[in-house]
């Protein structure tokens, strides 16, 4: 057997333990009103929607970037994962960081450090070099973690998504529950 054919068999199992899709917001869900979003409509496999919105991220006072041509990925019971064009992040402020992910469905993640003249935060972005098929939008984009560093959308600082390894965005408009908090290991 090939490392492209165990990839593959571990993506087919990593994608088969999911049971919430999307199709039906399961009870304990909360409802949207207007204007609002319910993590539990976004589909698994996730999908990739442009957003508009100015989203701006600092470190300190040191804007690392600025958009308007964001894009999220929505994906069952987590909030939004934004990723910003390389073209509007300040690279320069991006270090590589040691460590690799990989997700079951956008491929192999790489991780960057953002340094300034005053602060360090390690691994506190990611990219795709070789997104997986269906994902190829995210190809040359760079993704935040909210945690770490200012993150707003039309000028609203966004809430982390909970759990140390998450890196969904909560704007005002989502209503969840959110993966990550207490009692979520199953969803």
């Amino acid at each position: 057997m090939t490392a492209a054919s165990d990839d593959d068999d571990r993506r087919a199992f990593a994608r088969s333990l999911w049971r919430h899709v999307g199709d039906v917001r399961p009870p304990f869900a909360v409802t949207p009103e207007a204007g609002q979003e319910s993590v539990w409509d976004y589909p698994r496999p996730p999908c990739i929607a442009p957003d508009a919105r100015e989203v701006k991220i600092c470190l300190g006072d040191v804007e690392i970037a600025r958009t308007r041509r964001a894009l999220r990925v929505l994906e069952t019971a987590s909030p939004p994962t934004w990723y910003l064009p390389r073209t509007d992040v300040q690279m320069a402020l991006l270090q590589p960081a040691a460590g690799r992910s990989n997700c079951e469905w956008k491929g192999e993640a790489r991780y960057l450090s953002v340094v300034t003249s005053q602060h360090t935060v390690e691994a506190a972005a990611w990219w795709y070099p070789t997104p997986l098929p269906g994902f190829e939008d995210l190809k040359d984009h760079i993704a935040f973690y909210p945690r770490q560093l200012e993150c707003r959308v039309d000028g609203l600082r966004v809430l982390p998504q909970p759990g140390r390894f998450y890196a969904g965005w909560i704007t005002p408009e989502l209503v969840g529950p959110f993966k990550g908090e207490p009692g979520s290991e199953g969803w």
